[in-house]
């Protein structure tokens, strides 16, 4: 299934796409897709729906983050390493664990406001791991039986805050809007080889990632064991995954983001996003 939230910010409805591209209404079946709704029994339930019989949505809404209610924001840093190699840092022995804000969660398709005093704001396309079922000490062997499914996520990054004020990532990964995730929710059962996906990334129509999650160091089976040795995942988290070459800061000299700006970037199977890129406001 792909599973939808739509409407206004703060106001989405749950919704499905059919097997046509068409959204489909839920709201007549569950309030929101929440976490309660991601462990496979309710999944299964969802499974049965008879989606011919559900509305069709006309138009096309705004749509807004496939989750509601998401927990915990989890990132993994250089798990590319030709993406290491472009940021001149060693190839990681361990998953590399920090934190985006949850507040900068948003909808695929919303702006994206450079923050006050922004100076070197970045791109990064990544997979986006989805937890369905608590997950405390889990194998390699059984991780993805925890995963209720896959994203895209543009995992937005103000470098000079990253990188040259403090040794702690997650003050440039955290502003306000620079978590656009979706356009929807593909469950597992569509997705058994998340290993195995195109990712690309255009910046005002030019091409800047191309990458593909095989090359992935660690894979999202390793990561989910990996992160819940440390903290236990909890059905909502999000875990975005690492992002392939061709970010700004590794372009000779580097790009970086500016107002009027147009991001778009996809995932095979996962769907797109299109973000302008605003100026910081209040």
């Amino acid at each position: 299934m792909k599973l939808v939230r739509y409407g206004n910010p703060g106001k989405e409805k749950p919704g499905l796409i059919d097997d046509d591209g068409q959204l489909r209404d839920l709201s007549t079946v569950l309030k929101d897709i929440t976490p309660d709704q991601l462990g496979d029994k309710a999944l299964a339930r969802l499974r049965k729906l008879k989606v011919d019989k559900l509305a069709r949505v006309r138009g096309a809404p705004r749509l807004g983050c496939p989750v509601a209610g998401v927990g915990k924001f989890i990132a993994i840093g250089l798990n590319y390493s030709d993406h290491a190699a472009e940021s001149n840092m060693p190839i990681p022995k361990e998953p590399i664990v920090f934190m985006k804000a949850t507040s900068c969660i948003q909808g695929p398709n919303d702006a994206v406001m450079l923050p006050k005093g922004s100076v070197k704001s970045d791109w990064e396309v990544e997979l986006g791991v989805v937890i369905g079922t608590r997950a405390r000490y889990v194998s390699q062997k059984d991780a993805l039986n925890f995963v209720a499914g896959y994203c895209t996520v543009n995992d937005v990054s103000e470098r000079e805050f990253q990188l040259e004020r403090g040794s702690q990532w997650d003050k440039g990964k955290g502003c306000d809007t620079f978590g656009p995730i979706g356009p929807w929710l593909v469950t597992r059962d569509e997705l058994p080889n998340p290993q195995k996906l195109a990712m690309w990334l255009d910046l005002n129509g030019e091409r800047r990632q191309t990458g593909n999650t095989k090359t992935m160091i660690f894979g999202v089976a390793k990561i989910v064991s990996y992160v819940s040795q440390f903290m236990t995942l909890m059905p909502g988290d999000v875990i975005t995954t690492g992002t392939p070459p061709g970010v700004g800061m590794g372009m000779k000299p580097p790009i970086f983001l500016k107002k009027g700006d147009v991001m778009t970037l996809g995932i095979e199977g996962l769907g797109e996003q299109r973000q302008d890129v605003i100026g910081f406001k209040l």
